[in-house]
């Protein structure tokens, strides 16, 4: 059974980490298929990418019985199989949306928080474990809750292991929106279908730059803004969207 499934409803592509018998949990073979199934996230006609998890769970982290083997070169295993994983999430520039349905935890919680945007069902469930068995973040967890939720509540809550509920996610900005569980798999596809009907390359050179904001100088932020700002006026979803605005009519982007 493939630890990966993917589907296309038009020009949004889902990816259903399918191993729900254990909650999803990371195996070297699934990030191998993750990664294959963003690139082919990469084709011209995929517009938007939802992230969602099979049966009762969105993914807990690392499948211990395989950390046994792991644990003589876990540094090799984070740079050989996770790392990978987190760069095709950022690399892609086209919206990634995380539908959390039921826990997501260590791993998959950093991985839940990796993607640009997350709802979650009422069941869902966001638990730092890592400190719970002495371990720290990792799979970029310490860089993308800090942005979420300032260093300061990120520290507090990734050092005391607690259980967030959906709830409380929505409360501390974590996701950004809770809905019941019978309906995530449908909201979901109406916020993907709206960001792919959005100017995609607008999109992913606005990712590119919220990615480098807080890491440059506010003047080398500003040049890469004004490098990418060109590029953005030579797409023709930027001369549809200027013909629309002056037409006064609503805009038809292609995603070119």
């Amino acid at each position: 059974m493939p630890e990966i499934e993917t589907s296309r409803d038009g020009a949004v592509l889902t990816i259903t980490l399918n191993r729900p018998d254990v909650l999803n949990a990371f195996t070297a073979e699934l990030h191998r298929q993750l990664v294959g199934a963003f690139k082919t996230a990469r084709a011209d006609d995929v517009r938007a990418v939802v992230i969602t998890g099979a049966g009762r769970g969105f993914c807990v982290g690392q499948d211990l019985t395989e950390f046994g083997e792991a644990a003589r070169d876990i540094a090799g295993r984070l740079r050989g199989n996770y790392h990978p994983t987190i760069r095709a999430v950022r690399e892609l520039e086209k919206p990634v949306l995380a539908a959390v349905n039921g826990p997501a935890a260590g791993a998959g919680l950093s991985f839940a928080c990796a993607c640009d945007l997350r709802i979650a069902g009422e069941s869902a469930s966001f638990v730092p474990a890592f400190i719970n068995i002495g371990l720290v973040p990792d799979m970029g967890g310490t860089f993308f809750v800090t942005r979420l939720l300032g260093a300061s509540r990120a520290f507090e809550w990734m050092t005391s292991g607690r259980r967030l509920t959906a709830q409380e996610a929505l409360e501390w900005g974590l996701v950004s929106e809770v809905v019941p569980d019978d309906e995530l798999a449908g909201r979901a596809a109406e916020w993907a279908a709206r960001l792919a009907a959005m100017p995609t390359r607008g999109i992913g050179l606005s990712k590119r730059l919220f990615d480098s904001a807080d890491r440059v100088p506010l003047e080398e932020q500003l040049e890469r803004e004004a490098q990418l700002q060109a590029v953005a006026t030579q797409t023709d979803d930027f001369r549809e969207g200027v013909d629309a605005f002056l037409q006064k009519r609503e805009p038809r982007f292609e995603g070119r």
